[in-house]
C-alpha cells in the first residue's frame, strides 16, 4: 500500500493555520508596543494562513486514516513546515534578513535549543522578541501534540502521531483517549507558564520580560530578551530562583505533574526517574558550588550585597547552571566555561544527561541512562548465572528486552551522530573544543556550547553550511533521532 499523501498535506495545512494564528498573536503584541513591525508580522501571518487554507482545501477529500509510516512523515515534515513558515516574521520585518540565519533561529526556537545567531537581542522590536519566544513555547510540548487536540474535529485518531513525537522512551498515557491526554498536558503547560509569568512580574521583572522568559522556561528553550540572558538579573536572586524552580518542573515528566494535581503525590515521590533526576541535580550542584566557591572568583556584580554573599552566589550560580544544562533550557547567569577547566568539562558532560522522559527537555533523558546502567550492572549477574532469567526492572515493573535493546540502540546512535556532528563542524573549520561543544549542544537541544560558541557568544560565526548542519542536529535531537533518521533509510520508502 502506498502513502496517504493527502492526509499528510492536509495536516501540514492545519499546522500552518496554527502557526499563522500564533503569528497574529505576535502581531497583536507588536501593535500594543507600537514597535513598527506590526504590518510585517501580520503579512507573514496572512501568507502562512493563505498557504494553510490552500493545502487544506485541495486535500479536503483525504482518507481519514493515519498509519505509523505517515505518522513519522507528518511529525518530521511538520517541524520543517513550521520552521520554514516561521522565518517569515524575521524576513518580512528585516530583523533577520538572511534566510540561513532566519531558518537557524527558527529551528532553534521550535526545537527549544536556544542557540542564537543574533548579536544584539535587545535591539529587536517587541513583536519579534515575542515571536521568537513563542516558537519555543509552541515547540516545547510539541506542535504535533497540539494538532492531536484538534484532530478529533476532523475525525482523525492521533495515537500514531503521539507515538512518533512523544519525548521519551515510552508514551505514558494519562487517559485512554490520546486527545484528552494532549489537552491535559497543554492545560498543565499553560498553567505553569501563567504562574511563572505572575511570579516573575511580582519579583521585579517587567510584564514583557516575565512573559517571554516564562515561555522560554517551560519549553526548556532558553531564548532571552536580554543580551546577557539571566545574568542581567544577577543582582536579583529571587528572579533567578523562580526560574530555577520552573526549569526543574519543565525538565521533569509532565505526567507526574498531572498526578500531583490529582493528589497522587506518593506516586510522584516513588517514581524512580524523578528521584534520580532530583538526586543528580543535588549532587552536581554541590560539586559545582564547591568548585566555584573555592576555585572560581565570583565578581561582586554577580550577587546582591544586601541579600546575598559569595557563598550564596556560588550556590545559586551552580544550581542555576546545573538545572539549566540538565533540563536543556540553556539560560545562563555566567560563562561557565570561564570558571575552571574542570567545570568546563563538567558542564560539557551534563549536556548528554537530559531531563526526564515526558518532559519538554532534550538530551538522552535520565530514564535511558538509568536503564542502560541497570542493564550493564545486571550483566555481571548474568555472567555468573548464565541460565538465570534476570530482567531489568523500573518502578517495580519488568522492562521488556525490546525496550532495553531500543534504548541501547538509541544511545549508540546518539553518540555516533554526536561524533559525526563534531567531525563535520571541525571539517568546516571549527576548532576541536567548539566542534564537540557545538555538536553536543545542538543534538541535545541545550543552547550554549563551548569554545567560540560559549554562553557569552553565539552561533553567528558558524559558516553557512555549519548553521544548516546544526539545524539538522537540533531537529534530529528534538525528535528523538529515530523519527528523523528512519526517513533517510531506503527500507522506509519501500512499498509494503
Amino acid at each position: 500500500m502506498g502513502l496517504n499523501s493527502k492526509i499528510i498535506f492536509h495536516l501540514m495545512g492545519l499546522l500552518l493555520l496554527c502557526n499563522g494564528a500564533f503569528m497574529l498573536l505576535a502581531a497583536l503584541v507588536s501593535g500594543i508596543y507600537n514597535d513598527g513591525v506590526t504590518l510585517d508580522i501580520t503579512l507573514a501571518a496572512i501568507t502562512t494562513l493563505f498557504v494553510g487554507v490552500l493545502a487544506m482545501f485541495y486535500t479536503r477529500g483525504h482518507k481519514k486514516e493515519v498509519k505509523r509510516k505517515e505518522g513519522y512523515i507528518i511529525v518530521t515534515l511538520g517541524w520543517l513546515v513550521m520552521s520554514i513558515s516561521g522565518i517569515l516574521p524575521y524576513i518580512f520585518s528585516g530583523a533577520i534578513p538572511d534566510v540561513t540565519n532566519a531558518f537557524f533561529e527558527t529551528m532553534s526556537g521550535y526545537t527549544t535549543t536556544g542557540a542564537s545567531i543574533l548579536e544584539d537581542i535587545e535591539a529587536l522590536p517587541e513583536g519579534i522578541l515575542f515571536w521568537r519566544s513563542l516558537t519555543h513555547w509552541i515547540g516545547g510540548m510539541g506542535i504535533i501534540v497540539l494538532a492531536i487536540a484538534i484532530l478529533p474535529l476532523l475525525g482523525i485518531g492521533g495515537m500514531q502521531l503521539f507515538a512518533a513525537e512523544a519525548p521519551g522512551p515510552s508514551a505514558d498515557k494519562l487517559h485512554p483517549r490520546i486527545t484528552d491526554t494532549a489537552k491535559r498536558l497543554w492545560l498543565i503547560y499553560f498553567g505553569y507558564t501563567a504562574a511563572e509569568t505572575l511570579l516573575l512580574k511580582l519579583a521585579g521583572m517587567s510584564f514583557f520580560d516575565a512573559l517571554n522568559h516564562s515561555l522560554a522556561t517551560l519549553s526548556t528553550g532558553g531564548f532571552s530578551t536580554k543580551n546577557a540572558s539571566l545574568a542581567y538579573w544577577n543582582g536579583e536572586p529571587l528572579i533567578q530562583y523562580i526560574v530555577i524552580f520552573f526549569m526543574f518542573l519543565a525538565g521533569s515528566n509532565f505526567v507526574l505533574s498531572y498526578f500531583a494535581f490529582k493528589g497522587k503525590v506518593q506516586r510522584v515521590l516513588r517514581d524512580e526517574e524523578f528521584k534520580t533526576y532530583g538526586i543528580f541535580i543535588l549532587i552536581f550542584t554541590i560539586i559545582a558550588a564547591l568548585v566555584i566557591y573555592t576555585k572560581a572568583n565570583v565578581p561582586v556584580s554577580e550577587y546582591h550585597p544586601m541579600v546575598s554573599g559569595p557563598g550564596e552566589s556560588a550556590f545559586r550560580h551552580a544550581l542555576f547552571q546545573v538545572v539549566a544544562v540538565v533540563s536543556t533550557t540553556g539560560f545562563v547567569t555566567a560563562d561557565f566555561t570561564g570558571w575552571t577547566p574542570f567545570l568546563t568539562v563538567f558542564f560539557f558532560g551534563l549536556m548528554f544527561l537530559g531531563g526526564s522522559a515526558g518532559s519538554t527537555a532534550g538530551g538522552i533523558k535520565v530514564m535511558r541512562h538509568m536503564l542502560i546502567i541497570k542493564n550493564g550492572l545486571l550483566e555481571f549477574k548474568r555472567t555468573l548465572h548464565p541460565n538465570a532469567i534476570i530482567p531489568v526492572r523500573f518502578n517495580n515493573k519488568t522492562v521488556t528486552e525490546h525496550i532495553v535493546y531500543n534504548i541501547i540502540g538509541f544511545f549508540v546512535l546518539y553518540m555516533l551522530l554526536f561524533i559525526i556532528g563534531a567531525l563535520v563542524l571541525s571539517f568546516m573549520g571549527l576548532d576541536y573544543i567548539s566542534a564537540v561543544g557545538g555538536a553536543a549542544s545542538s543534538l541535545g537541544n541545550v543552547g550554549p556550547a563551548l569554545g567560540s560558541l560559549n554562553p557569552l557568544s553565539n552561533f553567528n560565526g558558524l559558516p553557512m553550511l555549519g548553521k544548516w548542519w546544526c539545524a539538522f542536529l537540533m531537529l534530529a535531537g528534538r525528535l528523538e533521532l529515530f523519527t528523523v533518521l528512519i526517513l533517510l533509510t531506503p527500507y522506509f520508502w519501500k512499498r509494503t
